[in-house]
């Protein structure tokens, strides 16, 4: 496939304005250089719909649009799960977490765990998070954005690699999260338009003049396996959805991790203008990931009967953008680009946060705010050239790279959710406990998938919580407790929520249901 002159010219333009619009947002005001709560944490005043857009930018990137298109071709819309469960835990992290995050003026999550238990695993935590974000999530993304951006156009993957990065790097360098955050409605809201078009064309091509409803219908109707959202025992992907344990069980545990507790997400909330506008946007957020499946599943689910006899299911996505008419193709691909650069950016972002406030601002001696922000760029350009170093050793011979995320990931993940459950709301807790937490995570993890390989993955992520959670709980027992460690203030903070928020979560939770009982 290759892009028309209008095409290419529709991406041009799209990517020369997001940049001219992250310098114009992200400018100092007359007299005010930036400082690090300007540059890390966008001075604390984000609206609600920048960090909604926000959370779902830096979620969706090609991995999520290739991988789940994908996942739609070859299992159908049981996928969709991690999408629609999202959307409940936003609600969770609305209403819980978030008012104890904001009440203690977090920056960072390995500030609160330093906060709530004390050094080390502070420590422990932010080398963790710092490996996960360049050798993982940056890499991943710049490996599978630049296959797509290949497929599409041609260009030679690896140089696809150093022009995404370098223009993601060049696109926040300047103003940080703000930058990042303030143009992510822009990028969502092209991420959208471009995704319903590719739904609606290709739903349209299937129905063969009848319109998408009955596109819709008619591939319902040719493979109605492809819908149902809970597989049985017997279906040859039920090891990657375990049923009905996708409900009740390890998936609960990766979203309560991911959307709750990880730093390139959680910041944007962080950053809001106070906890009314933190839990709008993220019920904004949970609305969208209600809308995603529709844009990232579908598509893929089309494929079947539009492109049957593909060599990988992660070619169904880019096969599909093959359909689509000159100028429709330019504006689709923007989206592409705009969901891999969002992600991207968020998460160099996150990597300079971290290494900036959880490891150089440690150090002895006192820290001017321009030295920060310095030391942030440079971390920023650092991690860049260590992803696109490191992104075709490390995934270039996957042939699903979402296999990589989530076998690194789910080693951790339990032991996360324990240290950062038991941090809010269980005041025994120590830090003996959470290191217990942390190390026995990745070890029962490990014995597991050695022990038991037909276990699903989901399952051993449950089960692994279960075992980490009551190791913390024993051994904080079993030590004496630290108050003085324990700096996180509970007592005041005030998990009621304002009656639009209440109105939306019924929504939500409603419109879940309608869905789960359709498609059961």
């Amino acid at each position: 496939m290759q892009l028309s002159v209008l095409d290419t010219s529709i991406v041009l333009v799209y990517l020369a304005g997001v940049f001219v619009l992250a310098q114009w947002v992200s400018r100092e005001k007359a007299g005010h250089a930036k400082d690090a709560k300007d540059y890390f944490l966008a001075s604390k005043s984000l609206p609600w719909w920048a960090v909604g857009a926000s959370l779902i930018a830096a979620n969706i990137s090609a991995e999520q649009i290739i991988g789940m298109s994908g996942s739609g071709y070859a299992i159908g819309l049981a996928i969709a799960s991690y999408e629609w469960m999202a959307a409940l835990t936003l609600l969770i992290v609305g209403k819980w977490f978030l008012p104890v995050f904001l009440r203690n003026g977090i920056y960072t999550m390995p500030q609160f765990l330093e906060q709530r238990y004390g050094t080390r695993i502070r420590t422990l935590m932010a080398v963790f998070w710092l490996g996960l974000y360049v050798f993982v999530n940056v890499t991943s993304i710049l490996w599978l954005g630049a296959i797509a951006v290949s497929q599409v156009t041609g260009m030679d993957q690896m140089l696809a690699v150093v022009l995404i990065g370098v223009f993601a790097l060049l696109y926040q360098l300047y103003g940080g999260l703000k930058a990042v955050a303030l143009t992510d409605i822009v990028q969502v809201s092209l991420l959208v338009l471009g995704g319903l078009l590719v739904t609606g064309l290709t739903l349209s091509q299937l129905g063969e003049g009848a319109g998408i409803v009955a596109g819709m219908q008619r591939l319902w109707e040719a493979h109605p396996g492809h819908f149902e959202m809970i597989l049985s025992k017997d279906n040859l992907f039920y090891k990657d959805l375990p049923g009905i344990s996708v409900l009740v069980g390890g998936l609960w545990i990766m979203n309560l991790s991911y959307w709750g507790f990880n730093q390139y997400i959680i910041q944007r909330a962080l950053a809001a203008k106070d906890i009314g506008e933190a839990q709008k946007g993220v019920l904004f957020a949970a609305f969208l990931k209600l809308l995603m499946p529709l844009i990232v599943v579908v598509p893929g689910i089309a494929a079947v009967m539009l492109a049957p006899g593909l060599d990988a299911p992660d070619q169904a996505y880019p096969t599909m953008m093959r359909l689509l008419p000159t100028g429709i193709l330019g504006m689709v691909f923007a989206a592409l680009v705009a969901a891999i650069v969002a992600s991207l950016a968020s998460k160099i972002n996150s990597v300079a946060t971290i290494f900036t406030l959880d490891f150089y601002a440690q150090r002895k001696g006192p820290h001017d705010e321009a030295t920060l922000v310095r030391v942030g760029r440079i971390a920023a350009a650092v991690t860049v050239v260590l992803g696109i170093l490191a992104a075709k050793p490390l995934l270039g011979s996957f042939d699903q790279a979402f296999q990589y995320i989530q076998e690194y990931t789910g080693f951790f993940t339990p032991g996360i959710v324990v240290i950062f459950l038991l941090g809010l709301f269980w005041k025994r807790a120590n830090e003996a406990g959470a290191l217990a937490a942390a190390v026995g995570s990745f070890v029962l993890s490990v014995v597991l998938k050695l022990a038991w390989p037909s276990l699903p993955f989901i399952d051993r992520v449950g089960l692994v919580f279960l075992l980490a959670l009551l190791l913390a709980v024993g051994v904080s027992l079993a030590t004496p407790a630290a108050p003085a460690k324990d700096v996180v203030r509970t007592d005041d903070v005030v998990y009621a929520t304002r009656p639009s928020f209440n109105v939306g979560a019924i929504a939500v939770v409603a419109i879940l249901i309608a869905l789960y009982t359709l498609f059961w």
